[in-house]
């Protein structure tokens, strides 16, 4: 590990390399560059996650914390790390204050990974417009998570307006699970779905994108039964054409699973931590259809997949906007 404080963006890059020639095997192999912005007080829960992904897609690791936006004096401090305690990755923590921070990337740039694609990924609440950080621009994936936000379904929403193919959400790796299980209640059988129930907190962004998936997937407009009883989505039922009735409902980290002439069934639903939802959405790096028509459905906003995929930057002064 290598610690430069008060350095530059060419010191950072020297470094880097001396740390991979140190580490030898350890540093190939790289199969992206992964982009973490960051506040400083989730510094460590990006690191966890970031390691458990990195054992999965070895990668270069770039974990941009803007430290001090209105500090009088631009500033970096790196620490470099390659092949330690963030698993098999190569990484850098750097740490921007001042006018520096809203310019990360003349730092980053030169540390991306040769050909390899590029994952922006936001640690905290997601950006208004993408296209307002360069390091999304920049970014061949752009994953956000609308969970972090003060109104997490208006957030999807924002989403949803300022798409391009290429962005995610984890919100949407949440439900993978959710999905699966619904989903498999069509293998034995093609009655036609007439009507959905979600009970959910009202402000619960999976319960709102499951929603917008069922909508999509089936045709139908699902019903939100808001509960104050649970703290996330606690069932999704569907009702069929012929009467019968298909339902998952959570219980801690099982789901049970219901249909009409049928014995329950139990389900694991585990809940999964950041760094698994993460190594998920790594796994693919084209855009994901489904869930650009799921979100679709949840904003009423069709066709975002036929959205240009190129992002222009648009520069904003974040300390300008009050």
């Amino acid at each position: 590990m290598i610690g430069l404080w008060d350095t530059t963006g060419n010191e950072v890059v020297k470094a880097l390399a001396a740390e991979r020639r140190s580490a030898g095997g350890v540093a190939s192999g790289l199969a992206l560059t992964l982009i973490a912005v960051v506040d400083e007080k989730r510094v460590r829960e990006a690191e966890a996650a970031a390691t458990i992904a990195a054992s999965a897609h070895p990668c270069r690791l770039l974990i941009v914390v803007r430290s001090d936006v209105e500090s009088q004096r631009s500033r970096l401090d790196a620490e470099i790390v390659v092949g330690g305690r963030l698993g098999p990755a190569e990484a850098a923590v750097l740490r921007m204050y001042g006018r520096l921070a809203l310019h990360a990337e003349s730092v980053v740039m030169p540390l991306l990974a040769p050909d390899v694609p590029v994952v922006s990924w936001w640690h905290s609440e997601p950006p208004e417009q993408i296209a307002n950080d360069f390091l999304g621009v920049v970014a061949d994936r752009r994953i956000t998570d609308s969970a972090q936000a003060p109104d997490p379904v208006a957030a999807l929403r924002q989403r949803a307006k300022d798409y391009a193919p290429g962005d995610t959400d984890l919100t949407w790796t949440r439900i993978t699970l959710w999905r699966t299980l619904v989903a498999s209640a069509f293998d034995t059988t093609s009655e036609q779905v007439v009507g959905a129930t979600i009970v959910a907190p009202e402000l619960d962004p999976t319960a709102a994108l499951m929603g917008g998936w069922l909508s999509a997937r089936l045709g139908i407009t699902p019903v939100l039964e808001p509960t104050t009883e649970h703290p996330r989505m606690r069932s999704v039922e569907l009702q069929c054409a012929n009467g019968d009735c298909i339902k998952v409902t959570r219980d801690e980290n099982t789901a049970l699973f219901s249909r009409t002439g049928q014995a329950d069934r139990e389900m694991p639903l585990v809940r999964r931590p950041v760094g698994d939802e993460l190594a998920e959405e790594l796994r693919r790096l084209d855009p994901d259809q489904v869930y650009s028509e799921a979100l679709g459905a949840l904003a009423g906003l069709p066709h975002l997949e036929s959205r240009p995929a190129h992002r222009v930057h648009v520069w904003k002064d974040p300390a300008l906007a009050h």
